[in-house]
């Protein structure tokens, strides 16, 4: 994928999607020493950055199949809950048919709006990974075409488009803290911003509840890990031992690191409480390391320039409610 991709995919999704603004967050930067903004894709549309990929992979999908008119409009995927949310709206929109697998566990918040926007929702599967291998069983078998949540170039490269904005919005930033699950945000953010501006220096997030990638480099291919309960559920899972993203992060990506399941609870809590800003736990996960010692890569942070994606606000009210209510006692 080629910073072309992105640049196509912008112009793809543009008429779907919000452009979503990048904020200073004064907490944030009083408690760190730096000067940091928050990019709200939890304002976006679906109240996720997933809707970018989702929409790009759905046109795109249009596009190439453009006076084919055997070729089938149905579509499969897996999805933890944001990324099904996305592309049920986006095949709403666009006239495609869905069918989703998820976790009965997911968030309702998520599941209630798939079932809006007329997608077909199975919710058989007890966790993300065996909704991931029932979608891809059920696309081979209706020979109909799975579309991963991560790794896709569509997807990537509709994410990858949050990469274009933050810079146009902030040409001085230093550093990028994005949250990792399958990894399809933090390659196309870190693929377009090395190609756009190499010395910005992008740095995934993952819950160490779910520490996919770092289990993967040490190992050096895709291994297969115990994913433990977090609050960050949109993260959680193994990846796909087919995905492109492993080979495309460690190209691109300067550094993965891991943030404790306390620092995404508290992330969530101070969000509201000092921002006024709804999260999920995967949402918040890339502001947890600056509240977990103010280091970022073991280094101070003390007047460096960061940004940091809050990706998703799809958190059901009374596990919000519950949160808040511990962080008071």
């Amino acid at each position: 994928m080629r910073l072309t991709h992105v640049f196509a995919a912008r112009q793809r999704i543009a008429p779907h999607i919000r452009r979503t603004p990048l904020v200073h967050s004064a907490w944030l930067s009083s408690m760190t020493g730096a000067s940091v903004r928050l990019k709200l894709e939890s304002l976006q549309v679906t109240n996720s950055f997933k809707i970018r990929g989702a929409v790009n992979v759905a046109a795109a999908r249009l596009e190439r199949d453009a006076g084919d008119a055997e070729r089938s409009r149905l579509l499969v995927t897996a999805s933890a809950g944001n990324h099904g949310r996305a592309l049920a709206y986006a095949c709403e929109r666009l006239g495609l048919r869905l069918v989703v697998f998820t976790p009965r566990t997911a968030p309702r918040a998520k599941l209630d709006a798939i079932v809006r926007h007329g997608a077909d929702l199975r919710t058989e599967a007890a966790t993300y990974d065996e909704a991931e291998v029932l979608a891809k069983r059920y696309a081979a078998a209706e020979r109909e075409t799975y579309i991963s949540p991560y790794s896709h170039p569509d997807v990537i490269a509709g994410a990858a488009t949050i990469a274009l904005e933050l810079l146009e919005d902030w040409p001085e930033v230093e550093t990028i803290l994005v949250p990792v699950g399958g990894g399809g945000l933090v390659a196309g953010v870190a693929l377009a911003m090395k190609a756009a501006s190499p010395h910005v220096r992008v740095i995934g997030v993952e819950t160490e509840a779910s520490p996919a990638f770092t289990t993967a480099l040490a190992a050096g291919r895709v291994t297969r890990f115990d994913v433990k309960p977090t609050l960050a559920d949109g993260l959680a899972g193994n990846l796909d031992p087919d995905t492109i993203t492993f080979d495309l992060v460690r190209q691109h990506v300067d550094r993965i690191i891991v943030t404790p399941e306390r620092a995404i609870e508290d992330a969530v809590r101070g969000l509201v409480a000092s921002e006024h800003l709804i999260a999920e736990g995967a949402g918040a996960t890339a502001v947890a390391p600056l509240l977990d010692g103010q280091r970022v890569e073991s280094q101070r942070v003390e007047g460096q320039r960061i940004a940091v994606l809050l990706t998703g606000s799809n958190i059901d009210t009374a596990r919000l409610a519950a949160l808040l209510d511990n962080g008071s006692h």
